[in-house]
């Protein structure tokens, strides 16, 4: 096929979104980063510089063959594996949490590309399965292992939001592909009868991140008063928000990181429900495009993998605006393109590569 050719088959509409949703995250973080004094942080500069590395990440994973990534599923997954094990012998600590691997002047989250991995390896692990869904126990033992294994490793960090999103994306796949009821009710069951024996196994800054979930006053000026100044960000925005630069919630430093896992409560102050409601809006149409993707590939493990691809953003998105509205606990998920956070930027422009893949080579011309 011609160069014109392939120019043409690209989603142009599902690059424009992604370009729309940089522009206002930018924007959202250069006021978020607004000092009180007028001055601004470094940090809408250092946003760009990721989000120029993450078009080169997305022109890469453009031009691989998605068909050839999954040969590559088994050697992706022990990378992954020894990455995180590498976080936990020589990672960098930041405020209690092992996270990073510094590689000269950068710092990168391995368990944030941990989530594309699992995607790809479930996708892997359940198009290969001959038995025809709705599944039973037995074709689920290995990519419930092989998760499983990798959330533990994430666990240990420790990050529980990001363990728990693993599960989720694989859930996801898993319950798309189609499992017997008979499995789902198991599974709930062994879920609710392990929530005490999981109690046990959190670190005490995760309880009290539960604990003040169910009751944020226990403790307002303590471990309640994120998610009390979040909400006071979010309502005091009202219908059309305070305008541009203007939030005192954000600005006055009420309102704790509010460049990363808060950024939405700074959109909300300053836009007010009808920008919260816009962008939450470009991120439901981001979704149902990554869905359409899924519809429409030609082969179970590109479906598969643009399912999984597709739940990592609506996770991230979920969760984190559930968290500044206090009905979810705080985890700390970025919210994708507009919290500031170098790894986020590079997996979200790789999974937006991902699903441009799989779209590009559904005819299979390519």
């Amino acid at each position: 096929m011609s160069r014109g050719a392939v120019w043409r088959q690209i989603d142009w509409g599902f690059l424009a979104l992604l370009a729309l949703l940089c522009g206002v995250g930018l924007t959202v973080l250069w006021s978020a980063s607004h000092g009180p004094d007028g001055a601004v942080a470094s940090y809408p500069l250092r946003q760009v510089r990721w989000m120029a590395m993450g078009v080169l990440a997305l022109g890469v994973a453009v031009s691989v063959d998605y068909r050839k990534i999954e040969a590559w599923a088994p050697w992706i997954y022990l990378g992954t594996l020894g990455l995180l094990g590498a976080v936990l012998a020589v990672g960098h600590t930041t405020m209690g949490a092992q996270r990073w691997i510094a590689l000269g002047p950068l710092r990168i989250q391995p368990s944030e590309f941990a989530k594309i991995s699992m995607a790809i390896v479930t996708a892997h692990l359940l198009a290969r399965e001959p038995a025809n869904p709705p599944y039973g126990v037995r074709p689920l033992l290995l990519p419930a292992g092989a998760v499983l294994l990798a959330a533990g490793a994430v666990l240990l960090q420790p990050d529980l939001g990001t363990a728990v999103l693993l599960v989720g994306v694989a859930g996801a796949q898993i319950l798309f592909q189609g499992v017997r009821k008979g499995v789902l009710m198991a599974c709930a069951g062994a879920a609710a009868a392990g929530l005490p024996v999981a109690w046990g196994f959190l670190h005490d800054y995760q309880r009290q991140r539960i604990l003040t979930f169910l009751d944020p006053e226990r403790d307002p000026l303590g471990a309640g008063y994120h998610i009390i100044q979040s909400k006071i960000a979010v309502g005091s925005g009202q219908l059309l928000g305070k305008g541009f630069l203007q939030g005192t919630q954000a600005h006055l430093r009420f309102l704790p990181e509010r460049h990363t896992d808060f950024i939405f409560s700074v959109l909300a102050e300053e836009w007010g429900f009808v920008g919260a409601a816009f962008v939450l809006l470009l991120y439901g149409l981001w979704i149902l495009w990554g869905l359409d993707i899924a519809s429409r590939a030609r082969d179970d493990f590109g479906r598969l993998l643009a399912v999984g691809l597709t739940s990592i953003l609506f996770f991230h998105v979920f969760v984190n605006v559930g968290m500044v509205l206090g009905l979810l606990p705080v985890v700390g998920v970025p919210l994708p393109l507009f919290s500031y956070g170098g790894s986020s930027v590079l997996t979200t422009f790789v999974i937006c590569g991902l699903l441009l893949n799989i779209r590009l080579r559904r005819f299979g011309r390519f």
